[in-house]
């Protein structure tokens, strides 16, 4: 079964895609407090973790002794990208609103801001078909970077060393400042792990807030797979939350959007939108 299969089938239960809503609205719970939401028993829950679980629309992650559920959007993004492309988003739009007004919900109602505890930590998971070497080159050389994402990200890979990202022709034109992200290296473990802090200079609220820590996980997983697993710690740092969970539109679409870009680049050779 493909990866969009596994997809497919796992939002095809209601109860997996209640499972879902739980964890939108609060990321990160752990397998007690997602039961105590549902009317089925802990096995119940279990099974259906699992099989989002196996289409990595939840990933999993230890703190202490306990075990947290955290939602990826990731795949969704890689099917929207797939099915639903830049000459039919529009349509597709504006029959998603119309079925909303008919159906009596207020389509300009604002979806209410997480808050900051359940935003606190996001994770997101995507599977390359590339090697780990080949994966953190993309992530680390500025060659590789400019060619998806936002424009290209500059690393000194040593613990201290600077980061920064800057922003590509399109961004510049809608009066983004060059360099768009800043941070420091904090771990540099080629081509396993990455952690560096994370702020973000184009919006002011998230300028104003103190710097968010990220860390890239790569595992491979046989001779041409490869796991890219990042997890983005975001204490007292909604405005950054928002953003790169890809919740604002005028973000551009946060961490799904560039690993969804990234998977491509090393995939196909082809940006998900290709410059002009």
């Amino acid at each position: 079964m493909g990866p969009d299969d596994q997809v497919f089938k796992a939002l095809a239960d209601p109860s997996r895609r209640l499972l879902l809503d739980r964890l939108l609205v609060r990321d990160g719970q752990t397998l007690g407090a997602l039961e105590s939401e549902l009317e089925m028993t802990r096995f119940g829950v279990m099974k259906h973790l699992r099989v989002l679980e196996e289409a990595d629309l939840v990933v999993t992650r230890r703190s202490g002794r306990e075990k947290l559920h955290f939602l990826n959007p990731v795949p969704v993004r890689l099917i929207h990208d797939r099915w639903i492309d830049k000459y039919t988003e529009r349509r597709a739009s504006l029959l998603v609103d119309l079925k909303t007004q008919l159906e009596g919900a207020d389509v300009t109602s604002p979806t209410p801001a997480p808050t900051a505890q359940a935003t606190a930590t996001q994770v997101f998971r995507v599977h390359i078909k590339a090697t780990p070497e080949a994966v953190w080159e993309a992530i680390t050389s500025p060659e590789w970077s400019a060619r998806y994402g936002y424009g290209p990200m500059e690393f000194d890979l040593r613990p201290g060393g600077a980061f920064r990202a800057k922003a590509n022709e399109s961004l510049r034109a809608m009066g983004a400042p060059e360099v768009v992200i800043d941070g420091e290296v904090l771990e540099a473990d080629p081509p396993n792990r990455l952690v560096q802090t994370y702020r973000m200079l184009f919006d002011p609220a998230a300028s104003a807030e103190p710097p968010t820590r990220v860390t890239w996980e790569l595992e491979p997983l046989g001779d041409e797979v490869t796991r890219l697993t990042v997890i983005h710690e975001l204490d007292g740092a909604p405005a950054h939350a928002g953003l790169v969970a890809g919740d604002d539109v005028r973000a551009g679409g946060g961490w799904p959007f560039v690993l969804s870009d990234l998977k491509s680049v090393l995939e196909t050779g082809s940006a998900l939108i290709p410059s002009s």
